[in-house]
């Protein structure tokens, strides 16, 4: 059952990764490439991203990160992301033309973006999630009650400052 219950805590976070890849097709057809390129774009960068973006739910499920916590998980995602960016450009194949170490130098720079905005994300969307899952997942009700202590620990710390 624990692998279960590890599962339903990646759900959100592999549903931002997904999306996010996505968008990257999104972006790839705006740009004026044609389909097939924009959907093999959106694929191989959805697919690295929604496993790493699972993979940071079950870690956070597990104790390894903590909710409202930024730094670790920023260098989680200075790893992960140019990791999906480098999967990504080898099947598509154009970004490439300087070399791989500066791509993925660039890619690392580029990974804190990404974290800030995975991470406001996943902050709005895993409470709701968990509060559906708790009633029949331990590793959720435990996780949720970690939120509900950050909550009150930073409505503890608002109040102190009026």
């Amino acid at each position: 059952m624990d692998g279960r219950h590890s599962l339903e805590l990646a759900l959100p976070g592999a549903s931002i990764g997904a999306v996010a890849g996505a968008m990257a097709g999104g972006l790839t057809l705006f740009a004026g490439q044609p389909t097939g390129m924009a959907a093999l774009s959106a694929l191989s960068l959805a697919v690295p991203l929604a496993l790493f973006g699972g993979l940071y739910g079950v870690l956070l499920g597990h104790g390894v990160f903590r909710p409202g916590t930024f730094g670790p998980v920023g260098l989680y995602w200075v790893a992960a992301f140019p990791v999906s960016r480098l999967a990504q450009e080898s099947l598509v194949g154009i970004g490439l033309a300087d070399g791989v170490l500066p791509f993925l130098a660039y890619q690392a720079m580029v990974s804190l973006g990404f974290a800030i905005g995975f991470v406001w994300l996943h902050e709005r969307i895993m409470p709701y999630w968990l509060i559906r899952r708790a009633p029949a997942n331990p590793l959720a009700k435990d996780l949720l009650g970690l939120y509900v202590r950050h909550a009150g620990m930073l409505r503890a710390r608002k109040g102190a400052r009026r």
